[in-house]
Parts: C-alpha cells; sequence; structure tokens
C-alpha cells in the first residue's frame, strides 16, 4: 500500500495506551501505524515511560481524570471510527477508560491489546485489574488481541501448542468480545501462527518466522494496524490480513537500532 502526502486520510482511530520514548511500541509505535496505513491516529495517554530497546527505565503516571478527559475531548469533537486499548496498567485508570468509553463511546469498534506481561515475564497487572479487565473491558472489543503469556493468564491455562491455542481462544470470545487473535509468535518452531476465533469458526493465519530481535512494539503495531482497517471500513478477518502483512514487512526492514529490542519499520508503506 503506497500512501502518499496530499492523500486525505481515512479512518479515524482513538488509541489509549502509554508513551514509549525509544518510539518502538506504545502511543508512538501505534501513532505511526495508523498514518502509515492510511488513518488518522489521535490519541490518550494513560503513562508515560522513559524507555529504549533496553527495557523501561521510568514510568511517570497520568492521573484517571485526565485520561477521561483526554478520551472525551477527542470524541466529543473529532469523533472516531474505531478506539484501541493498549497499557492500562493501573486498576483506577483502567476504571477511567471503561467510564469514559461507557459514556463517550457508543458503538465504535474496540480492539483491545491487553498488555498484560512485561518483556521479562513479570505481570503487570494485580488480580484486581485483572478482574476489571476481564468482566468490563473485554466483553466491549471487537477484537481482543492476546500473547500467549497474556492468553495464558486470562483463560486460566497452559498453552504450548496450536491446539492449547484454539481452546484458550474459545476460552476468551467465551467472555464476550466479538472475536479473538491468538498471536502465537512465542511458541517455537520456523513459522508463526495466529488463530482467529469468532463466532463464524477459526481463521489461521501462518507466515514463515523472521528471525530478529528488532521486534519491540509488534504487539502495540499490530493491534493499531487492526484497529485502523476497522476504521476503514474492513471485516475483521481481512483487518487482521492486513495488519499482519504490514507487521511482517515491518520486522523484515527494521532498521536495525539500539542495542537491545529494536524498533520495527512502521513507515515501510511510505518509503521510496
Amino acid at each position: 500500500m503506497n500512501q502518499t502526502a496530499h492523500q486525505t486520510p481515512r479512518g479515524r482511530v482513538l488509541i489509549i495506551a502509554g508513551s514509549d520514548s525509544g518510539g518502538g511500541a506504545g502511543i508512538q509505535a501505534d501513532i505511526k501505524s495508523v498514518t502509515a496505513l492510511g488513518g488518522f491516529a489521535a490519541t490518550a495517554i494513560t503513562a508515560l515511560t522513559a524507555q529504549n530497546t533496553l527495557g523501561v527505565h521510568g514510568i511517570h503516571e497520568v492521573p484517571p481524570a485526565f485520561v477521561t478527559q483526554q478520551i472525551e475531548v477527542v470524541l466529543e469533537d473529532i469523533g472516531a471510527d474505531a478506539i484501541k486499548t493498549g497499557m492500562l496498567h493501573r486498576q483506577e485508570v483502567l476504571d477511567a477508560v471503561v467510564g469514559a468509553l461507557e459514556r463517550f463511546g457508543g458503538e465504535v469498534p474496540l480492539v483491545v491489546d491487553p498488555v498484560m506481561v512485561a518483556k521479562g515475564g513479570a505481570s503487570l497487572l494485580d488480580d484486581d485489574t485483572r478482574s476489571v479487565l476481564r468482566q468490563r473491558l473485554i466483553p466491549r472489543a471487537a477484537v481482543l488481541t492476546p500473547n500467549i503469556p497474556e492468553a495464558e493468564i486470562l483463560a486460566e491455562m497452559t498453552i504450548s501448542n496450536e491446539q492449547d491455542m484454539a481452546v484458550a481462544g474459545r476460552k476468551l470470545l467465551a467472555l464476550g468480545p466479538g472475536a479473538v487473535l491468538m498471536k502465537g509468535g512465542h511458541l517455537p518452531g520456523d513459522g508463526v501462527v495466529d488463530l482467529l476465533l469468532s463466532a463464524d469458526g477459526i481463521e489461521r493465519h501462518a507466515s514463515p518466522r523472521i528471525h530478529s530481535r528488532h521486534t519491540h512494539g509488534t504487539g502495540c503495531t499490530l493491534a493499531s494496524a487492526i484497529a485502523c482497517g476497522l476504521a476503514q471500513g474492513l471485516a475483521v478477518g481481512a483487518a487482521v490480513t492486513r495488519a499482519r502483512k504490514y507487521v511482517l514487512e515491518a520486522i523484515r526492514t527494521a532498521p536495525g537500532l539500539g542495542q537491545g529490542h529494536g524498533p520495527l519499520n512502521h513507515g515501510h508503506t511510505v518509503s521510496g
């Protein structure tokens, strides 16, 4: 897809997530992804992080009332054709986001990226916050996009293979989202299989694994790309197909920055 500067953005996406000062994940990755795919990105920032390819070095909290205000003023003026949530690391913030979506979000399709586990494996959410996520946010989602560690927490089971992914996906679908995209990148092997589960059944999305340390922000990027597709009127399956293609090329052409898990090349659709 070639998106040139003179084209008018199509599809308004409100992104509710944390900021990554390193530019590889979070709000920065979200804005780049939506823009590169031809959409318009607005934001509500839930936390500020001092972050680079080696990890998170500090977090500055955003007051929940200010998170709510960001959502409210964007939706009342600019509006949104899709909403995407990412880092909602505190119960107070999650409560504020859910409340704002209930009041101002209407029927806008929601993509929930349940950012729950740090790269080192530590859980980012306590039990009470997980409960709010399961009971109040996930049922609102048009698409839920957990990776394997997140799905294991939400489905309360171990996932070791593709069959386990399907079982866990059905458990998560029972929580009420319209669809669940089970991301299989954490499983070993030379291929990556993602499963899209909905009331219509299971769609299997498979691709060769790109062996690279430059994969920081892949989850944020994929979820935002899906949200952009929904905002532009694509069906869920088509939005997932396009988003996966976009992310794979972004990994393949990653700029190689940093000493650790480097960022993707979000701008590959507009370069050249």
